[in-house]
């Protein structure tokens, strides 16, 4: 893409060239102490809390905004992308193509929620804020520091200057709408023993996949769709599988088979790199594959080790090798062409009962006939997920259908605007989790300083 250019190239110097700053803490006024200016307290110091707090300050200065949060700020930052932080997706231009990166969400995406605040503008508003930023060739950007902590800094940075406060340590436990259509929040502090009461006239939730900020939508009159583990890897019942553990396929198709299935699900079919590791499978493919199956049950995983070979092709090709290579041991040859590892031929081999000290002389038609079929459907038996170590992400939440999408403000109650992962949105791997988080806090935080000012 051209803009990878200008993003690479004209964006000034690094932000870790900055002084690093603090968030300013200042003191939450309580209820009983009130005061001319409106207060905003954000619930959760994630991407989407603090990009829509800073937004939210831009629009409105005299707004007094609070972050509240109950572990370390940016903690999914800093961890994202191995260290490096995977800002975004910059290969996806079109909105609607870029909503079907989004397994729950891709129909409520589809309309104004990119254009308001898309990856351009991730990458604009970051390039402007002193972060250089690069387009790796699968469409992930980083900055170009390769460094979460540039992005961290960015951000930190903004909010002390724009005199946002983070109250850390601190977890907003319960909330409930006043008489006079503010919210009264109790706050639960490491140094108190009771909760400290405060009114707050707008509310932001951007809790992440926190029970914290469910139990406060629930409080607040909103239903929960039951969160579960998006972007996981397989675990597969399989002891022969630890023997091949580090090997990566540079292209397979992978199919979770649900059964009695009323419908087809085009992405329960993935097509990408597989690396097997000592409890199963992980790489792009499946990641995806565990995104759009998430919510489905679902316990047989069928791979294609050749997708770019036809069936028939296969059994001319083995067929093939056999009359050439008549005298070898099955273990010690094998086609080319399939761009297979000896451990994972061997593997094969087992699988159809045949051993690597028979002669391809005597393997039957039959034999090289299940040998293909194997290559192309091989079943493997799913028992579990782990947890993909770089994403921490989950399928579940707050149901869009009780949000309007075009303020992220809530319809059930006024004042009161969610953002992030705490909604029932999630992306697969590839920097599509941190786009909802910067689109939805964006225009959460626009929402709220319009309203702030006025406008």
């Amino acid at each position: 893409m051209a803009s990878s250019c200008n993003y690479h190239k004209n964006n000034g110097g690094l932000i870790s060239t900055l002084k690093k700053r603090k968030f300013t803490s200042t003191a939450i006024p309580r209820a009983q102490n009130k005061t001319s200016e409106e207060l905003l307290v954000v619930v959760g110091g994630g991407a989407a809390g603090v990009y829509g707090a800073i937004r939210a300050k831009t629009l409105a200065p005299n707004l007094n905004v609070v972050v509240i949060e109950k572990g370390k700020p940016l903690s999914k930052v800093k961890i994202s992308g191995g260290g490096r932080c995977n800002v975004t997706n910059g290969h996806c231009v079109d909105n609607k193509m870029l909503a079907e990166n989004y397994p729950r969400g891709h129909k409520e995406l589809r309309g104004a929620f990119f254009n308001v605040h898309g990856p351009v503008d991730t990458m604009s508003w970051f390039s402007e804020h002193g972060v250089r930023l690069k387009i790796e060739d699968d469409g992930r950007v980083f900055p170009v520091s390769n460094s979460s902590s540039t992005i961290i800094d960015c951000l930190m940075s903004e909010s002390t200057h724009l005199g946002v406060s983070l109250q850390t340590g601190n977890a907003v436990i319960t909330a409930s709408p006043t008489a006079g259509g503010k919210f009264l929040l109790g706050i639960e502090k490491r140094t108190f023993s009771s909760p400290e009461y405060v009114e707050a006239d707008y509310l932001l939730i951007a809790s992440g996949n926190s029970k914290q900020g469910y139990s406060l939508a629930s409080q607040l009159g909103h239903s929960i769709v039951d969160p579960v583990p998006s972007l996981f890897t397989f675990k597969i019942e399989d002891p022969r599988l630890a023997d091949l553990s580090g090997i990566t396929f540079p292209k397979v198709k992978a199919t979770l088979k649900i059964e009695n299935a009323r419908r087809n699900i085009p992405q329960l079919t993935q097509v990408g790199p597989v690396l097997v590791t000592h409890w199963g499978f992980s790489g792009p493919a499946i990641l995806r594959l565990s995104a759009w199956g998430a919510c489905v049950l679902s316990r047989t995983l069928i791979v294609d080790f050749t997708p770019d070979v036809h069936i028939e092709d296969l059994k001319s090709i083995l067929t093939q090798h056999k009359n050439r290579f008549a005298k070898q041991k099955l273990s010690n040859s094998y086609p080319s062409e399939f761009g297979l590892v000896k451990r994972f031929w061997i593997y094969i081999l087992g699988r159809q009962g045949l051993l690597g000290d028979t002669l391809w002389a005597s393997i039957s038609k039959n034999s090289l006939i299940s040998l293909a079929h194997m290559l192309k459907h091989c079943n493997f038996y799913v028992t579990g997920k782990s947890q993909y170590k770089d994403e921490f992400v989950t399928a579940g939440g707050v149901p869009l259908s009780e949000i309007s999408m075009n303020t992220m403000e809530s319809k059930i109650q006024s004042h009161l605007f969610f953002a992030g992962e705490v909604l029932n949105v999630d992306g697969i791997t590839g920097g599509f989790n941190f786009q909802n988080a910067w689109s939805g806090g964006y225009i959460a935080g626009t929402s709220i300083g319009q309203r702030a000012v006025g406008a």
